[in-house]
């Protein structure tokens, strides 16, 4: 078993034990005098996340038999074991720039509620991230 799945399972136990004590601590006390009851949002955000963690860590279990031995499951590994290409970034690009400018006036359009200034925006933010993702895509200009 490698070690992410060891800490889903240690994080499943603990949100198993805080939902057991959450749910005797709000049936035996009550503030005001009354009967009782049981909190219904703690104890069922409690559970749900407790099942999410038992889920996640039954996935990675039964998906650790299927993959090499990871780095951070190595007694002697380095740092450099798990690095590698992240990817490519282009230092010069000025989109992300002008996306940045296209959320900025889709978020004013949202906060003042202009429908011109939101539908612009959209138009700005998709026109954007089109020129993103086609930068080196597009033939070189001959002038």
């Amino acid at each position: 078993m490698n070690s992410s799945a060891k800490i889903m399972y240690g994080t499943a136990a603990f949100l198993g034990v805080m939902a057991v004590i959450y749910i005797l601590a709000t049936k035996l006390v009550a503030d005001d005098g009354s009967i009782p009851k049981v909190e219904w949002a703690g104890t069922v955000a409690l559970v749900l996340a407790f099942m999410l963690a038992v889920m996640l860590g039954a996935y990675l279990h039964l998906t650790s038999n299927r993959v090499d031995i990871l780095p951070e499951d190595w007694e002697e590994a380095e740092i450099a074991d798990k690095a590698g290409t992240l990817g490519f970034f282009s230092p010069h690009s000025i989109w992300p720039a002008a996306m940045s400018g296209a959320v900025m006036v889709l978020g004013l359009g949202v906060a003042f509620l202009h429908w011109w200034l939101l539908i612009l925006g959209a138009v700005l933010l998709v026109y954007t991230t089109v020129m993103l993702n086609m930068q080196y895509g597009l033939p070189k200009e001959k002038h």
